[in-house]
Formats: structure tokens, C-alpha cells, sequence
């Protein structure tokens, strides 16, 4: 009796948790729970829908009547469309020549800091060095800097460069047209390496020891264990901060218009967009038929990486 007790208490405590847990995961796929969701998604959809339903409708139309009027009277149009891509006014058009500018800032901004966090989160992992913690704790305290408090240094760097006592340790970068595009890049990757440590770090330090311990033995080096085992491994944390990073690059319109300027060479979709408003922001034809066709790209990029984008949220919950 005496030895029999403590066995059913702690049977009893190790399975506290997951009846709770299991208790969470029943009300979370209740019919409650279900129909909860989809008011939400309906909610979340139906502004959307009808900015694409306004995307098709003449001027007059969108400035006099709501979208929802376009299913009593229905009159719609490509004139919208064909303004917005193709046209030749200085407020509208050419939206389509802003696409090449908008890729060649989002996929270096992408690429830049998936490639140096990975290395500096395997980095800050598995490899023992003096300070290692304290240079991961101010690495994670960098992520509640604001962005707009390093915009105005970030603009000294670039146009005066770095000097110390009289000494310039590193000119001004002085570019022109689209060499300017550098400076975005350097820009969207430093903002980005901070929360791209973190999430990365956390999945990778929760990798199976004995893996690491197995490749040593054979003689792998940390590069080798890098490029073979962890980067196949990491794959879902790298496709879910991709997923991330190119949203926000994309959508982006102030690092892009202080660091790249508002020129034709250089400036993005969303840069555009702005100017397709008009002077007294009454152009609303051309901003919803400008939305959904800046949206296209990373609908595709979503879409194509949806399976990795769920198994990569879960970063850090593998069990070693």
C-alpha cells in the first residue's frame, strides 16, 4: 500500500497536462469552435472581395455606388486594368515596368539574411566561443528597436560614410540610378537578421545532439555538418521566414522610397501605387485594379511554399 501511492500520484500529475491539453484540443475542434472560425474568415475575405469586385467597375461607378451594387446593376470592365499596366499618363500606367524594380529589391533583401542567419544561428548553436550568450542576448534585444529610429543613421552611413578622430574608416557609398538598389538591400537585411537569428536558432539549437556528436565522429566539420545535415533539416524555418520577409519587402514603401529614391530606375510597385492615387487621392479605379495586380507575386510565392510555411511556425519544437 505504502509503495503503491506515490506510483498513482505521479501517474496522476504526468497525466494532468495532457488531459488538459487534450481538453484545449477538443474545444478548439468543437462545431463551435468551426463556425467561429468561419465568420472570421468571412469577415477577414469579404472586404477583399469586394475590392476585386471595384477593380472591374467603371470610375463613375466605384466614386457613386457601393461594390455591392455591381450584382443589382452589374457593369464592369477591363478599362481599369488597362489603365493601370499599360497607360501613358504622368498619374497612372506603367505599372508594369515596376515589377522588375520590385523583384530586384525583394529578392536580394530575401536571400541576404536567410543566407547570414542561418550561419550565425548554426553558429551561435553549436559552436562554443567566449561570449557566445551575451552576443545572442543582444542579437534578441535588437528585434524592439523601431525601424524608423535607424533610418536617419542608416542615411548618414550611406552618404557620409564612417570617420573616427579625423580617420574615415569607410567612404561614402555616393550611388546613382540603380546602384542605389545596394542600399536597400543593405538596409531590409539589417532590419531582418535580428528576428531571422531567433527563429532560426531556435530550430536549429533543438536539433538532435547525438546527429551532431555522429558526424564529428566521422569526421565532419562544421561546415560539412552545415551544408548536409542541418540545412536539409532547416528547411521549413528558412521557406517560413522567406515567406515572411518577402511579404514585408514587397509591401514595403518606406525603406524602399528613402533608400532607393522615387525614380522610375529604382522605385517599386508600391511607390507607384501611391503616385496612382492622384493629387487629391480620388483615383480609386486605379488603386484597386493597381492592388490585385501587385498582390499576384506574392500570392504565387505563398501559394508555392504553403506546405514548409505550418512545419516552419513549429521552429524549436523538435525534441532531441
Amino acid at each position: 500500500m505504502t509503495t503503491a501511492t506515490p506510483t498513482v500520484g505521479a501517474g496522476a500529475q504526468a497525466t494532468g497536462p495532457t488531459t488538459v491539453a487534450g481538453r484545449v484540443r477538443k474545444r478548439l475542434n468543437s462545431r463551435t469552435a468551426t463556425l467561429v472560425s468561419i465568420v472570421i474568415a468571412l469577415l477577414w475575405t469579404i472586404p477583399t472581395f469586394g475590392l476585386f469586385v471595384s477593380s472591374f467597375r467603371p470610375a463613375a461607378e466605384i466614386k457613386s455606388t457601393g461594390w455591392w451594387t455591381a450584382f443589382t446593376d452589374p457593369q464592369f470592365t477591363l478599362e481599369n486594368y488597362q489603365d493601370v499596366l499599360f497607360g501613358s499618363s504622368s498619374s497612372s500606367g506603367q505599372l508594369a515596368s515596376y515589377f522588375i524594380n520590385s523583384l530586384a529589391i525583394t529578392i536580394p533583401s530575401v536571400l541576404f539574411p536567410l543566407a547570414f542567419a542561418a550561419l550565425a544561428a548554426y553558429a551561435l548553436a553549436w559552436i562554443n566561443f567566449r561570449g557566445r550568450d551575451w552576443l545572442y542576448i543582444a542579437i534578441f534585444a535588437m528585434q524592439i528597436v523601431p525601424l524608423q529610429m535607424a533610418l536617419v543613421p542608416l542615411l548618414k552611413f550611406f552618404s557620409t560614410g564612417v570617420t573616427v578622430g579625423g580617420v574615415t574608416l569607410m567612404p561614402a557609398w555616393d550611388l546613382v540610378d540603380e546602384q542605389k538598389f545596394a542600399q536597400v538591400w543593405f538596409a531590409h537585411t539589417c532590419f531582418a537578421l535580428p528576428f531571422a537569428v531567433f527563429l532560426l536558432h531556435n530550430f536549429i539549437a533543438q536539433l538532435p545532439r547525438d546527429l551532431m556528436e555522429a558526424a564529428r565522429v566521422d569526421g565532419a566539420t562544421h561546415p560539412k555538418i552545415f551544408r548536409t545535415i542541418v540545412l536539409p533539416l532547416i528547411t521549413p524555418a528558412l521557406a517560413a521566414f522567406g515567406i515572411f520577409q518577402f511579404l514585408w519587402v514587397w509591401n514595403d514603401l518606406l525603406v524602399a522610397l528613402i533608400f532607393a529614391g522615387g525614380g522610375s530606375e529604382t522605385a517599386p510597385l508600391t511607390v507607384r501605387l501611391a503616385e496612382m492615387a492622384g493629387t487629391r487621392g480620388n483615383e480609386w479605379q486605379r488603386l484597386t485594379s493597381g492592388a490585385f495586380v501587385s498582390i499576384v507575386v506574392p500570392l504565387v510565392v505563398f501559394l508555392s511554399l504553403q506546405r514548409y510555411f505550418v512545419r516552419g511556425l513549429l521552429a524549436g519544437s523538435v525534441k532531441g
